[in-house]
């Protein structure tokens, strides 16, 4: 995918020569809301319980539990009665042309467990969407998301076998710190935060 980007707040275009023509699609990146409605709940349906140690929020709902899960993610998000062992994370969406076609997590800040699995960043693109390259533009925004919550160097974790994520998460300049018992520890300094160095 040979991209052109246009404005990156929260919603913007990018030129793709897809076939040999060039075509615009329209990138949205929305945070997890009380208003999310069928088409989110059939892209996590899509994606089922997760994978590659992604595990989704919503274990084999259907669409009433899905709707009534919402409120208590945006009070997770806010850091509200957190329950013990959780950090607050927000749950964003990318829609590609009003698509949802990714699903991710980022964590406002780490504890012990955290840092040794799962980090700041997880992510997972619904299956029928994959290989578009999605997963790389999505952990790109997300990254730079994390500046607003003051992140300027991010921890992610994969399986070491997972050579797939392994590229995306290289590809968005990851530093692989280490590998330890089949787990892969990449930073990536955040692009907005080196800037201002």
């Amino acid at each position: 995918m040979k991209t052109s980007s246009g404005q990156r707040k929260g919603l913007f275009f990018i030129q793709v020569m897809i076939g040999g023509r060039v075509k615009t699609l329209k990138i949205e990146l929305k945070a997890l809301s009380e208003n999310d409605d069928r088409d989110i709940f059939e892209m996590i349906h899509e994606i089922g319980l997760g994978e590659n140690g992604f595990t989704t929020n919503f274990p084999e709902y259907d669409f009433d539990q899905f709707k009534a899960s919402l409120p208590r993610l945006v009070e997770i998000s806010a850091g509200i009665n957190l329950p013990e062992g959780y950090v607050p994370q927000t749950i964003y969406w990318m829609c590609i042309n009003d698509r949802p076609v990714a699903y991710g997590k980022l964590r406002h800040r780490l504890n012990e467990r955290l840092a040794e699995y799962g980090g700041h960043i997880g992510y997972i693109v619904r299956p029928s969407e994959r290989g578009k390259g999605y997963g790389k533009l999505f952990l790109s925004e997300l990254v730079k998301k994390a500046k607003d919550f003051g992140i300027e160097k991010l921890l992610l974790t994969c399986d070491e076998v997972n050579i797939k994520s392994r590229k995306v998460i290289e590809s968005n300049s990851g530093t692989l710190e280490g590998i330890n018992k089949g787990i892969c520890k990449y930073w990536i300094q955040n692009p907005s935060s080196q800037t201002s160095n």
